[in-house]
């Protein structure tokens, strides 16, 4: 059980950003989960690198598995909201449409997946995040991944080939071409173009090169309509 009340006074004023307590103790935890390790932080060092006493770390979130299960949950809510949208807005019937559906949210899940403070993401391997009580983060990625995959099936009506022969369905590639942004934030591989190859990449698995520019004008719009900020 948690609770977002003022807690104890910390020991000095606040030096992580964040709008309360709570969103600095999730920075931190960010901080040292990626950086170190979630088994290797301890609450305490959490609660010394926001500054604060660990009784009042305690008053925001009850274990370390509950910062754990915040953060994963953050990692998929932003994506997972627009491709809700995407996928429930009317659109033109034709594949550079579809198209341009599944690379909006290719887009737009990996620009938040390549421009979050922390690279999250890597948390997604931890044998901690598969235990029963983080069952709310997985059902949300599997909606997630499901999302992509009902978007590629869109396409691959219009374009049967798409993916090519024997290949996994289009919408499953493209779900993890834009996880594999993780690894490739971890390695120090990702830049600010990232995202956008990557939603290119789809298009040219859909077989629909020669309509990337179409598609990528369609793709903005999507995103400027149901996308935040």
């Amino acid at each position: 059980m948690t609770s977002a009340g003022p807690g104890r006074p910390r020991k000095q004023q606040p030096v992580r950003p964040g709008a309360t307590a709570r969103d600095e103790i999730l920075d931190a935890a960010a901080e040292l989960f990626t950086g170190q390790g979630f088994a290797n932080t301890s609450t305490r060092a959490v609660a010394d690198a926001v500054g604060m006493r660990q009784s009042s770390l305690y008053h925001h979130f009850g274990t370390k598995d509950d910062i754990l299960g915040e953060l994963l949950k953050g990692t998929v809510a932003g994506g997972l909201d627009f491709a809700r949208a995407v996928c429930a807005a009317p659109r033109p019937a034709g594949a550079v449409s579809a198209a341009a559906a599944l690379h909006a949210v290719a887009l737009y899940d990996g620009g938040l997946l390549c421009s979050a403070r922390w690279n999250l993401g890597i948390l997604y391997h931890l044998p901690e995040a598969r235990a029963e009580r983080f069952e709310p983060f997985m059902a949300d990625r599997r909606e997630l991944r499901q999302l992509y995959r009902d978007l590629g099936q869109r396409v691959e009506e219009f374009l049967p080939a798409a993916g090519g022969p024997g290949s996994a369905p289009l919408g499953e590639l493209v779900f993890r071409l834009v996880e594999s942004l993780i690894n490739l934030r971890a390695d120090g591989l990702a830049d600010n173009d990232s995202a956008s190859q990557t939603a290119d990449a789809a298009v040219v698995l859909a077989g629909l090169s020669a309509q990337l520019n179409e598609v990528r004008e369609l793709s903005r719009g999507l995103i400027a309509d149901y996308g935040r900020g």
